[in-house]
């Protein structure tokens, strides 16, 4: 048995997934005759009480055609040094967008406003650039998961809306987040310009993100899609995949939490294990000391039939998902307990 925890993105669909992406109906959604990409944008949407969605294939591509979308050349971003869009998106906003970069260091990635407030640029200043867009992730995959809360993201729209900014979801995995705080789609809907939200990590669909906004911005952002290339054909049965996902994967979420939590208990028994950031959803990231290297311990993990990532020189990552099972918590107890 191997137990992998590089990511949550490494999950295969369902027999359940499967089924329903074999009789999806299909269509061209180049073309917008795709029945089942149409009622997966429609659905998605409708949670989010957004007027228009664009299912594309990856959370890069609806970050980065969100921040295509609302910017022009030379117009700058805000967004936490810890960011994916900024760590994890290949310069795509310097390279897409023609965006300079703002960064704040937050808590655990994690921004407020005042934090914020510090890298807004008067427009009267020539110097410098437009700030024109706010970029938050939640959750925050190199914060350890942590999240935001409705209370702290309506004091950022706040800010925004007095500084006229616009203001960006990354919602890689938004749903880890609310199924621990039990807050309503409809709410993000209400501060949010855009959302993204990811179908291929937590919910466990083969492929997917979905970009969310006004109706004038999709278009737009869907034009931007055509230009990357981003444009597909029969493509519901990927969407179909994502439908299924949002009918019945999100409340099992809790279930990665939990065994997140009792991996951490796990690890708080091994004497190599220095320090393990909090536990708020499904990663769990912990610190060796300055004598191992986390490229080493890998290593040594990958020989015992155990895989994560490291995430640091010292930093190793776990992600639990829906292919980890309690019997996987209950061999990994074993390999690195005996």
């Amino acid at each position: 048995m191997i137990i992998d925890l590089r990511s949550d993105t490494i999950t295969q669909p369902t027999p359940a997934m499967r089924e329903a992406m074999f009789s999806a109906p299909l269509g061209d959604d180049v073309l917008g005759d795709d029945p089942t990409v149409n009622a997966l944008e429609a659905k998605a949407a409708a949670m989010f009480g957004m007027e228009a969605a664009l299912f594309c294939a990856s959370g890069t591509m609806t970050n980065q055609l969100a921040i295509r979308t609302h910017t022009r050349p030379g117009d700058d971003v805000i967004c936490d040094y810890l960011s994916h869009v900024y760590q994890y998106e290949g310069g795509g906003i310097s390279v897409n967008a023609l965006a300079s970069v703002s960064l704040v260091h937050g808590n655990r990635g994690k921004l407020t406003p005042d934090l914020i407030r510090e890298y807004i640029y008067s427009p009267a200043d020539a110097h410098k650039p437009i700030s024109r867009l706010v970029v938050l992730e939640n959750t925050v995959n190199k914060g350890g998961g942590c999240y935001y809360t409705i209370p702290e993201i309506s004091a950022v729209r706040q800010l925004c809306h007095e500084q006229g900014l616009l203001l960006h979801l990354d919602g890689a995995r938004l749903f880890n987040a609310l199924v621990e705080t039990g807050e309503p789609t409809e709410a993000y809907g209400k501060l949010f310009d855009s959302i993204s939200i990811c179908l291929s990590k937590g919910l466990g669909c083969p492929v997917g993100s979905l970009l969310l906004g006004k109706a004038d911005f999709i278009r737009q952002a869907r034009r931007f899609r055509k230009l990357m290339g981003g444009g597909w054909r029969q493509a519901g049965f990927l969407a179909a995949a994502g439908i299924y996902a949002l009918d019945h994967q999100v409340d099992r979420l809790k279930q990665d939490h939990a065994r997140a939590r009792k991996i951490g208990a796990i690890l708080e028994r091994l004497p190599e294990v220095e320090e393990i950031l909090p536990i708020d959803t499904n990663i769990v990231i912990f610190r060796l000391p300055e004598t191992i290297l986390a490229a080493d311990y890998v290593n040594q993990l990958e020989a015992k039939g155990i895989r994560g990532i490291t995430f640091g020189k010292h930093l190793v990552r776990f992600v639990t998902h829906l292919d980890f099972t309690d019997e996987h918590v209950d061999k990994l107890t074993s390999l690195l307990t005996t």
